[in-house]
């Protein structure tokens, strides 16, 4: 993690971190104000939250009460040398908890991050550069040898060379990629998590068998996601890319919805419309772009090459951000490396999706089979040393495709784990779906699956299906798990030969779409010098239904986003018409407004926590609709999971609102005691929301600039970096 240090006043300094900053000071005997604490007192505290955090992690997954649970920690400085101290750690437990659980939560505090590292010893290496956001990848890189050339089945260059191919070019943008977390629970699985230090919301997940292999892929996942725009996907691009020469790619096209809101002639053909209008019902006004929210140039239009003819086919940005997520994406050494990743991925995710709702159950891969691959069997049985059963089967449905699974168990909580992986290989999609399945994973936090259910409508309820897509947490049939498999193991093998392996198995894969009578649609990426791809097959590689097009779209957003940036300048009918509009939407009241108008909030602030139904309430104080704002103050106090401070705001509100509606009451009667129960500060926030002195209480001013909105901003400015180097390569004529 990246802490950058500016100096204040006098000796006070300020560290900011991701959407945090902490102000350090010195005691007034050390010349400091004595207004805040010192970098030591927060370095003592932080071992004593740390292992406060294991204490309730471990209560909360056996609901123990931690109401009476104490924990204080000393330091007890050795008189000779004050560097050698002992953090002695004390827990007061109540009578009522068990022996077992009283050793689970002293083991538990072992665990504690802080404390690992202060006794394993940090190095710590204190040098001057010529700027602080140069050698962008120092945080990055393994100690390796650099003469050492490691292969693995699926890459067509060295791990190392891969390695420093991918970290220079991040490097070559202005990324500062940083590795925030590792994960090595049992033998040969690997992941990591790295991230942008100037916008931590760009980050991916790796996985693999060795360090290596799994930082080779998260670099590349985080490539393909800038090579696609995705680390952007919902979000307001601001008004300079809305109106640049492009907005997402220099070969983008723009075209006009017909005079009745007809679609383009120009966009998608014969076969995608079958699939994305087969009841006729789409518009052009529901393909217009999200990101630019630019509707007078038209709706946006990305070129894919249909793989049948070779003819360009265009596709509205709009439909794939709503439909694919991450789905068909890759960045690889090579074109056909990463067609042979993408290929793999929709299989995956294709095949698990028919698995799952179709509560099939699949055969176990034998063990003399396994047998052929220790290095796996040794993270199996890792997890089954830990007291997790592992099953491992077969999911080609017959050999038809190259997919297998890995599926935990946890008997302490009843909960499950499917992964899937693929690959043309059997040992790598094997290997992958183990990866998978512990991919930034602790054993805690396998603690946290969902039960299997024998409801059907559970399983295939769509929502179930993103679940499974984002991270392997949905729900599974208990038919999964019958003895009866629906098909025979097939020891199957798609691979290929020789040195171009991976050409033919893409036409290896490619030719399953075609005897499925898919068509498959192509976009190369080479702007940011990394090898791409991206990959539709519409009817089968969606993960979002293509219904949402026209009852989900995301970019519904266009309907309030400039109301609710302008929110604090908008007049009395401006606020009438945007809460109409809001009530009229039949929008959960319990959307975020972040996610509804793609605005990438501070969660910390009132406006990450804000929702529809909290906005409409602020609305309604504003037009002094008091009757209108009552109800939804009781229901925001009933439902509410935002702060504590908001809460008590709202409980403030909600008596004043009291005063306001009931003749028979006067504020002036009840006054003293309300600021003795909510504080002077709360309650002339409280009463000047209800007489409106005061507007739309904890909601900075912002606007269509984006003013103040430090945490999107840095998004943008990361996507600038892409926008520049495509420019530049359009520029250039590459």
């Amino acid at each position: 993690m990246e802490i950058k240090v500016n100096f204040l006043d006098n000796l006070r300094l300020e560290a900011k971190f991701d959407d945090f900053t902490v102000v350090a000071d010195q005691p007034i005997r050390y010349k400091g104000d004595g207004s805040a604490p010192g970098p030591f007192d927060y370095f003592l505290a932080s071992s004593a939250l740390c292992a406060a955090y294991f204490v309730k992690l471990y209560c909360q997954t056996r609901d123990i009460p931690t109401e009476n649970i104490r924990l204080s920690q000393n330091n007890i400085v050795d008189p000779e040398n004050r560097y050698q101290q002992i953090f002695k750690i004390q827990v007061e437990l109540p009578a009522d908890i068990s022996p077992k659980d009283r050793q689970g939560i002293l083991r538990s505090i072992d665990r504690c991050t802080v404390k690992k590292v202060v006794q394993a010893g940090p190095e710590f290496v204190i040098e001057e550069v010529d700027n602080l956001d140069a050698d962008a990848q120092a945080l990055l890189m393994l100690d390796s040898d650099t003469s050492t050339s490691t292969f693995i089945a699926g890459k067509d260059l060295p791990l190392e060379q891969t390695i420093a191919t991918m970290s220079g070019i991040l490097a070559g943008l202005g990324m500062k990629i940083e590795v925030a977390s590792w994960r090595n629970i049992v033998p040969n699985v690997w992941s990591l998590h790295i991230r942008d230090a100037q916008s931590p919301m760009c980050f991916t997940n790796g996985k693999g068998a060795t360090k290596e292999g799994a930082l080779a892929s998260a670099l590349g996942e985080f490539i393909e996601r800038l090579n696609c725009n995705f680390f952007y996907n919902d979000q307001f691009w601001g008004e300079d890319i809305a109106n640049a020469p492009f907005v997402h790619y220099p070969d983008e096209r723009w075209f006009k919805p017909g005079p009745n809101d007809e679609l383009p002639a120009e966009i998608l053909d014969a076969y995608c419309l079958k699939v994305f209008n087969r009841e006729g019902e789409l518009r052009g006004s529901h393909l217009y772009d999200t990101n630019s929210g630019n509707t007078q140039r038209g709706i946006v239009s990305l070129p894919f090459v249909r793989q049948s003819d070779g003819e360009v086919v265009y596709f509205p940005s709009n439909l794939i951000e709503n439909l694919y997520l991450s789905n068909g994406m890759s960045a690889g050494n090579t074109l056909a490396e990463a067609q042979v990743q993408c290929l793999s991925e929709i299989f995956e995710r294709a095949v698990k999706r028919e698995i799952l709702e179709g509560e099939m159950a699949l055969p176990d891969v034998p063990q003399h089979v396994l047998e052929k691959y220790p290095s796996i069997l040794a993270g199996i049985k890792g997890l089954e040393e830990q007291g997790f059963p592992v099953l491992v089967k077969d999911a080609s449905l017959g050999g038809e495709f190259p997919v297998m699974c890995v599926t935990l168990m946890n008997p302490r909580t009843g909960g499950v784990f499917a992964s899937f992986g693929a690959h043309p290989s059997f040992e790598v999609a094997l290997e992958r779906s183990l990866t998978e399945l512990l991919q930034g994973r602790s054993f805690e936090g396998l603690n946290d699956l969902p039960q299997p259910t024998f409801s059907g409508h559970a399983v295939t309820e769509p929502n179930n299906f993103v679940e499974h897509f984002i991270d392997s947490s949905g729900v599974v049939s208990w038919r999964f798990f019958s003895a009866q498999s629906e098909y025979e193991f097939v020891e199957w093998d798609f691979s290929g030969q020789g040195e171009d392996s991976n050409s033919d198995e893409a036409a290896t894969l490619f030719g399953i779409l075609e005897g499925m009578g898919k068509e498959a649609y192509m976009a190369v990426y080479e702007h940011l010098g990394a090898t791409g791809c991206r990959i539709l097959v519409p009817g089968y590689s969606e993960i979002y239904p293509v219904e949402d097009l026209i009852w989900d779209n995301t970019n519904k957003a266009l309907h309030f986003r400039a109301d609710i940036l302008n929110l604090h300048s908008l007049s009395k009918v401006g606020l009438r018409n945007l809460v109409k509009g809001l009530e009229h939407s039949e929008l959960d009241d319990y959307t975020e407004i972040k996610t509804l108008i793609g605005i990438e909030f501070d969660d910390n602030t009132a406006w990450g926590q804000l929702t529809i139904l909290e906005l409409k309430l602020l609305i309604y104080l504003a037009l002094q609709k008091y009757d209108q704002a009552k109800d939804l103050v009781e229901a925001f106090l009933q439902y509410n999971d935002n702060t504590v401070e908001r809460g008590l705001f709202y409980q403030a509100v909600n008596v004043v609102l009291e005063m306001q509606l009931d003749e028979d009451l006067e504020l002036a009667d009840y006054e003293v005691n309300f600021r003795k129960m909510f504080g002077n500060e709360r309650m002339d926030a409280a009463i000047g929301s209800v007489d409106g002195t005061v507007r739309f209480y904890g909601l900075t001013p912002t606007s269509m600039k984006l003013e103040g909105l430090d945490r999107h901003l840095r998004l943008i400015d990361s996507l600038k970096k892409l926008h520049t180097a495509r420019a530049n390569v359009s520029a250039h004529g590459e």
